[in-house]
């Protein structure tokens, strides 16, 4: 798979269209994917997507290591899930707005927002890919720690690359994968 990148990230970079392409295409998925996951929000999620996406089309030339791509993405993805996060402290993550809305003076209604108290997509996604109890379990963890699972075991980076995206270094990540193991480890005794 490292291959498979590198060799459409030296093509993009060298000009050829059908790699970029190709790159953008997986690279999308990814993107999403993982940002779904860090960021909590659909919305989020796909606004994290396309920065990721426009980055890697303007900086496909200047990515040094073609086979750390993917260290490269999920960092930029983190990246951007903690600067929306900075921007949302305090506010609602989603809003219904309720029909006909709050009467004017000049006659008309305005919609009035109301955060929406509904399930996240994130939590219905992982519904599709694993059984309820291992959802259950990996929500229990602390989010570093769950972010550090999810890169490590679902999406199969290295511990070098792990580390890379979170700013750690190889040891600590070694160190709190085992812990996350062993609460999840925990929370499935019974299973």
């Amino acid at each position: 798979m490292k291959a498979e990148y590198a060799s459409l990230v030296r093509g993009a970079a060298a000009g050829d269209r059908d790699a970029m392409e190709r790159l953008l295409m997986r690279a999308q998925e990814v993107a999403y994917r993982f940002s779904l996951l860090v960021c909590g929000h659909p919305e989020d999620a796909q606004d994290v997507m396309q920065d990721a996406l426009l980055k890697t089309y303007q900086h496909v030339g200047r990515i040094v290591e073609p086979d750390a791509f993917r260290t490269w993405l999920y960092t930029t993805v983190r990246n951007a899930c903690l600067m929306k996060r900075r921007r949302h402290v305090g506010e609602s993550a989603h809003f219904v707005s309720l029909e006909p809305g709050v009467p004017e003076t000049n006659g008309t209604h305005d919609p009035v927002d109301v955060a929406d108290q509904s399930r996240p997509a994130d939590e219905k996604l992982i519904d599709a890919w694993m059984d309820v109890r291992l959802r259950k379990a990996l929500n229990t963890l602390p989010p570093l720690y769950r972010m550090i699972v999810v890169m490590r075991e679902m999406e199969g980076l290295s511990t070098r690359e792990v580390a890379t995206v979170t700013g750690m270094s190889e040891a600590n990540v070694k160190t709190r994968l085992h812990r996350a193991r062993l609460m999840l480890r925990r929370h499935l005794e019974d299973v």
